[in-house]
């Protein structure tokens, strides 16, 4: 997924609901790999990926979540949806 100017105002635009609501922003880097967003980027609809559970290791032996982090995430998620 490319960063364009659709997607970086995006990111902008949901950076900062999470830095009202969770009184910091979100990080921004490349993205890419097989997922659903990987379709609708490619159509060049403006596209966020990764907004899921913090963790590490995706299809490893050492794939984790880290679950003090889920109530955060579902709160940047649900402001987003709110008010967008």
């Amino acid at each position: 997924m490319e960063c364009d100017a659709g997607r970086l105002a995006t990111f902008e635009r949901m950076n900062a609901l999470a830095r009202r609501e969770l009184g910091h922003g979100l990080e921004h880097a490349p993205s890419g790999g097989g997922s659903d967003a990987s379709f609708t980027a490619g159509i060049g609809v403006p596209t966020m990926d990764g907004l899921g559970a913090v963790g590490d290791g995706a299809h490893a032996l050492h794939e984790h979540v880290v679950v003090d982090s889920l109530p955060e995430r579902a709160a940047v998620c649900a402001a987003i949806l709110r008010d967008w």
